[in-house]
């Protein structure tokens, strides 16, 4: 997950369904859920991708 921006990790649940909890753990001792999901097909689809990287632009800004 660092392709989309540096420090963003997921969590993967591989059961009878494929969850993802994409998170980022770098600022103040805190942990931000950026998005959870049902995995569905391989590659996350890209309206998840923007959405992930659009919560990570309003940590930075402090938005959050």
């Amino acid at each position: 997950m660092d392709n989309i921006a540096p420090g963003i990790q997921e969590i993967r649940y591989t059961g009878p369904k494929h969850y993802r909890v994409i998170y980022v753990a770098k600022f103040d001792d805190l942990i931000y859920v950026l998005h959870f999901f049902e995995k569905k097909t391989q590659k996350a689809p890209k309206l998840i991708i923007d959405v992930i990287k659009q919560r990570y632009k309003q940590i930075l800004k402090g938005n959050i």
